[in-house]
């Protein structure tokens, strides 16, 4: 049998954000290690974990978190978690290159709990008014926004109800940071 610890990088959607929900990132790396879950490090206060655990993958590793967050923590959150083959493949997807170069803070991807259909991506391209750009690829969306985040309309409250599917966005800056975190 493979026992075999593999890194996985969870993403917490909704702690400490404008005061909801608050969790020190210590209480976070506690759960993980009661869980069984090994080496978890965080990044940032926004719910960034990264650790190592075994045959556990996907949405059974979401529904565990989330279900063991509640009952240990008082959290009701959903966990988006990836491996690290896979966030390296979320780098190396980038489908804005120059824009991650230019301006890394104005570039979003948006992890998502299942995959996109690029039929309502495009309908959301289509129905915005403002300079944003946007491409879906597999269970993210990277999101371009040149005049800034706080300025737009495209929120990711809009985005979840436009596409149907849950989820939680990062920078591209923290993107990489948990990309360095994963190679360490």
């Amino acid at each position: 049998m493979n026992t075999a610890l593999t890194i996985r990088i969870a993403l917490i959607r909704g702690v400490n954000v404008g005061g909801h929900q608050p969790v020190a990132m210590s209480d976070l790396r506690d759960f993980l290690a009661d869980l069984g879950f090994k080496g978890a490090r965080s990044l940032l206060q926004s719910g960034n974990m990264v650790f190592r655990c075994g045959a556990l993958t996907g949405a059974g590793l979401e529904r565990l978190l989330e279900a063991e967050a509640e009952q240990r923590l008082g959290l009701r959150c959903d966990f988006l978690v990836r491996s690290a083959k896979q966030w390296r493949e979320v780098v190396a997807r980038n489908p804005f290159p120059n824009d991650a170069e230019r301006d890394p803070s104005h570039l979003v991807v948006m992890f998502l709990k299942a995959p996109v259909n690029a039929k309502d991506v495009a309908a959301v391209q289509a129905q915005m008014a403002g300079p944003e750009k946007i491409r879906g690829d597999g269970r993210e969306v990277y999101i371009v926004y040149p005049d800034g985040i706080g300025k737009s309309r495209l929120t990711n409250a809009l985005l979840e109800t436009k596409l149907g599917i849950r989820g939680t966005a990062r920078n591209w800056n923290t993107v990489l940071k948990i990309a360095a975190m994963v190679d360490e």
